[in-house]
C-alpha cells in the first residue's frame, strides 16, 4: 500500500563548508541545491552526497570556481549545518570528506557537480590492518581496542558488552572486517549471565557493527530491539496531529514480497551445519530451529513465542540449508606466557573460545530473521532520527469503498527498527525517508 501527501518545507543550510587538504577553506553553502546523508546498520561508514552550482566566488578581483581552484581532487574536508522544524541540528562531528567528484560539467557561468562524501574512520580502514594477538577478553574489549589503538578514530564508540573470553589473530584484515567477523560470534553478557553462560544464550547471539554521523556502534540485536521507541508516527488522513503521536507519515510503502523459497534456502527456519575441528580431526553436526528461539529472544512483536509461528510447522521440521565451516577452537590457549598457555592446551586440549556451533547457527538464523517485515516511510524532515533507533509507527486497516477505515492494523503496526535513514535537503523540501524492519508481527503488548 502507498499513499502521498506533501512533504515538509525546505530547512536552510547554515554551512556547508569545504576545506583543501592545505587549510584552506570556503563556504559555498549558497551552492549548494541538494543534500543527502545517509546512515545504515548494515553500513559501518556514513555517507553522504552533495549537489552543487557554483557562478564562483571573488578573489583578487576575478570569480574563481570552487571546483578548480581550492582544488577538489578528493580527500577535502566537508563541513555542513542544518537545522530542521523541530530544531535538531544536522551536523557530523568529525566531518565528511570527499570520495569522488562526479558528473562535473564546467560551463561558461557556472559549475555543475557532484561531491560524494564518506566518514575519515572509511578512509582511515583502507589503510590500516590488524596484525597482532589478541589473547583472552570479551569480544567488546577487542573492539574497542582495534577502533582506538588500531584504527585511530576519536569517534565516540558505543559497544555493548560481550560475554565469553576470546582470542584470536588479526592476519592482517581491515579494521572494520574484524569488527563485522567479530559481531557474528559476539554474545550480549547479560544473556549469557542468565544461568549456565554461554552454553545457556537463547537466541541473543549475533551483533552488528555500523556508523552514525554520532558514533560507530557495536550492538546486540536483541538489545536493540529492548529500545524504547523514540519517536511514535502515524498516517492519517484527518486533519491535525492525534494526541500522543510526534508526527505524521506523508507517504509509506509495506513490502509484501513473501518469498518462502528464498527463506528456505537460506534456513531462516531450519538449518544445519558441519564443523570441522582441524586438531582432532573430527567433525560436530549441529541442527538449529527457529523453535529454540521461541520464548527465548527480544523481539518487535507482540509475543516472544510468535517467532516460532512465522511459518507452518511442516516447513521447520528438517533443515533446509546445509552448511559447512572450520570449527573456531582460537589460535592460543589462555595464559600470559608460553609455559601457561602450553599447560592450558595438555590440561584440556578440546577447549573452544566458546560454544561455537550453538552461537554460530544462532547468529545466522538472527540476521536472516531481521527482515521478516520491511517497511519505507517518509515523514517531514527529523535529524534526530539515526539508524539503530526504535520507532513506533501505525498504519491503517485497509480501506474500503465507502471511506476507509479508522482502526490500527494491528499486524503491521508496532515498533520498528531503523535500518535504512536517509536525510534530504532540496530547495523544495526537507524529508527524512526510512527504511524500517521487524523480525515478528503483530503489535508489543508490555
Amino acid at each position: 500500500m502507498s499513499n502521498k501527501n506533501s512533504p515538509s518545507e525546505p530547512t536552510d543550510i547554515f554551512q556547508a563548508q569545504v576545506t583543501s587538504n592545505k587549510g584552506r577553506a570556503i563556504d559555498i553553502s549558497a551552492a549548494v541545491t541538494e543534500f543527502s546523508l545517509y546512515e545504515s546498520i548494515l553500513s559501518n561508514h556514513v555517507t553522504a552526497t552533495v549537489a552543487v552550482v557554483e557562478t564562483g566566488y571573488e578573489e583578487s578581483g576575478a570569480s574563481q570556481g570552487v571546483l578548480d581552484n581550492l582544488p577538489i581532487r578528493g580527500g577535502e574536508r566537508f563541513d555542513i549545518q542544518a537545522e530542521d522544524n523541530y530544531g535538531n541540528r544536522l551536523k557530523v562531528k568529525n566531518g565528511m570528506y570527499v570520495n569522488r567528484v562526479r558528473n562535473a560539467t564546467p560551463q561558461t557561468l557556472k559549475d555543475v557537480y557532484f561531491l560524494d562524501l564518506s566518514s575519515l574512520e572509511y578512509f582511515a580502514n583502507d589503510q590500516t590492518r590488524v596484525v597482532k594477538k589478541y589473547k583472552e577478553a570479551p569480544i567488546s574489549a577487542h573492539v574497542s581496542t582495534i577502533l582506538k589503538d588500531v584504527l585511530g578514530t576519536n569517534t565516540e564508540l558505543d559497544i555493548d558488552t560481550t560475554s565469553e573470553p576470546y582470542n584470536f589473530i588479526g592476519n592482517d584484515r581491515k579494521p572494520f572486517y574484524i569488527c563485522t567477523w567479530l559481531a557474528s560470534r559476539s554474545i550480549p553478557q547479560a544473556a549469557a549471565s542468565g544461568g549456565g553462560g554461554g552454553n545457556n544464550i537463547g537466541g541473543a547471539a549475533g551483533f552488528l557493527f555500523y556508523q552514525t554521523r554520532q558514533a560507530l556502534h557495536f550492538k546486540s540485536i536483541d538489545n536493540l530491539f529492548k529500545q524504547e521507541p523514540v519517536k511514535k508516527y502515524i498516517y492519517t488522513r484527518t486533519t491535525g496531529l492525534p494526541q500522543g503521536y510526534d508526527a505524521t507519515i506523508k507517504n509509506y510503502n509495506i513490502e509484501t514480497d513473501i518469498d518462502l523459497g528464498q527463506n528456505l534456502t537460506l534456513g531462516t527456519y531450519n538449518n544445519r551445519t558441519v564443523y570441522y575441528d582441524p586438531v582432532s580431526f573430527s567433525y560436530i553436526v549441529k541442527n538449529y530451529s527457529i523453535k529454540e528461539q521461541s520464548g527465548k529472544i527480544t523481539t518487535a512483536g507482540k509475543k516472544k513465542s510468535e517467532t516460532g509461528n512465522l511459518v507452518a510447522k511442516e516447513f521447520t521440521q528438517s533443515p533446509s540449508r546445509l552448511m559447512t565451516s572450520v570449527l573456531d577452537i582460537g589460535y592460543q590457549p589462555p595464559g600470559s606466557n608460553a609455559e601457561e598457555q602450553l599447560k592450558a592446551w595438555k590440561e584440556n586440549q578440546g577447549k573452544t573460545n566458546y560454544d561455537a556451533p550453538k552461537t554460530m547457527v544462532q547468529s545466522i538464523m538472527r540476521y536472516n530473521q531481521l527482515f521478516t517485515i520491511q517497511t519505507n516511510v517518509m515523514i517531514e524532515g527529523d535529524f534526530s532520527i539515526k539508524a539503530g533507533d526504535m520507532i513506533r509507527c501505525d498504519f491503517p486497516q485497509v480501506e474500503g469503498e465507502t471511506g476507509g477505515s479508522k482502526d490500527i492494523n494491528k499486524q503491521t503496526s508496532g515498533n520498528y527498527l531503523v535500518a535504512h535513514v536517509c536525510h534530504r535537503i532540496t530547495p523544495e523540501n526537507t524529508f527524512t525517508s526510512l527504511g524500517l524492519i521487524r523480525d515478528s508481527y503483530g503489535v508489543k503488548i508490555d
